[in-house]
């Protein structure tokens, strides 16, 4: 399913590449990493030229800048299972590419001229980085919905609302480069590996950035693909229960060890958080979009 919502140009527009409202648990979501995924160079060489040249300005601003790998959204395939349940399983096409081409493609001034005319999500953004990132949705027990207010010393999007999320990482499983999984004995142990990154990083972003202990959240459920139509940036969406009431995570939020990256934790209803869309990243306008399609389909049930 693929919905785009907005105006090309406006930041808080969003495309759903992809929508799960049942939900899909961790064996339901797998992954192929493999550098047939990977960014495509462009054949405008000062367009190529531009990513070191916009990286090299920005270490000189900022001599703190780490050049870290992320995994490369390539698309996805999906499959129904055989059985009587007729179960969905979704596969992630992920490459690997890094910060310093994100900053240089997906957030460079010219982007666009990065994009391919396709209607085909992947073959459009094939000049681009579009590093995957993640989001939750998180629901306390008093069923309300957990947001943040990012720092304005962040680099994208300061002073925005975002849901809590951010990468899943390839250093977590090892990975450096494609040598990584070329000289596996079995291919099938990186691609299984990955895929559990995918769930184990949002309960690590969630602990991290709200305090919460692990222990007080259900194991994720995977929701869909959000993109934002502002540079193009993917990001994976999940929904995830916490045991905790909202006045107990409000405590713990002050002990967050990520705390810097925001200034403010909410806990809302589902109504107030649609108030706070318009202040969002397309990306977690379209994660909310997904969740709402989730309650809808759970109420047909």
């Amino acid at each position: 399913m693929e919905k785009e919502v907005g105006n090309a140009g406006s930041s808080l527009a969003y495309k759903l590449l992809f929508s799960c409202p049942v939900g899909l648990s961790q064996p339901q979501l797998s992954v192929v990493f493999d550098e047939s995924y990977d960014r495509i160079p462009h054949s405008d060489t000062n367009l190529e030229n531009s990513i070191s040249e916009i990286w090299d300005q920005r270490v000189q601003k900022n001599g703190s800048l780490f050049n870290g790998k992320k995994f490369r959204y390539g698309g996805y395939s999906q499959k129904s299972g055989d059985g009587p349940n007729q179960e969905s399983y979704v596969c992630l096409h992920l490459g690997l590419t890094d910060y310093r081409t994100f900053v240089g493609t997906n957030l460079n001034p010219s982007w666009e001229k990065f994009l391919v005319a396709s209607e085909d999500d992947p073959t459009q953004c094939q000049h681009t980085s579009s590093p995957l990132g993640n989001g939750a949705i998180v629901e306390t027990s008093d069923n309300k919905i957990v947001a943040l207010k990012r720092s304005n010393n962040v680099g994208e999007f300061p002073g925005h609302f975002v849901f809590p999320g951010g990468h899943p990482e390839p250093q977590e499983v090892g990975i450096e480069t494609h040598k990584f999984s070329k000289d596996s004995v079995d291919s099938e142990f990186v691609n299984k590996k990955v895929s559990q990154e995918m769930f184990e990083s949002i309960i690590r972003e969630v602990v991290e950035e709200i305090g919460v202990p692990a222990t007080s959240l259900s194991d994720p459920l995977f929701i869909g693909i959000s993109r934002r139509v502002l540079n193009v940036r993917p990001a994976i969406f999940f929904f995830i229960k916490c045991s905790l009431e909202s006045s107990e995570i409000h405590q713990l939020y002050s002990q967050a060890q990520d705390g810097y990256e925001s200034t403010q934790i909410y806990t809302v209803s589902v109504i107030e958080v649609e108030q706070m869309t318009s202040k969002m990243p397309g990306c977690h306008q379209g994660g909310f979009a997904l969740y709402k399609l989730m309650v809808e389909a759970s109420k047909n049930v």
